[in-house]
């Protein structure tokens, strides 16, 4: 589980990478990018939920 949680980690990083460097360049960032930082957020708050709960 937690190198799920790592490679969740690493590529919500590197989406927010690119995000970044979007606005940097002047471009707008599209509206379905926020739902896909969302998503990948919630699935971060899920497993860490999960590991900690199967930790007990």
């Amino acid at each position: 589980m937690l190198y799920f949680l790592i490679v969740v980690a690493v590529l919500l990083l590197a989406y927010a990478g690119v995000l970044v460097s979007f606005v940097r360049k002047g471009r707008k960032i599209p509206p379905a990018a926020y739902l896909v930082l969302a998503a990948l957020n919630g699935l971060i708050l899920a497993a860490v939920i999960a590991w900690t709960i199967a930790r007990r």
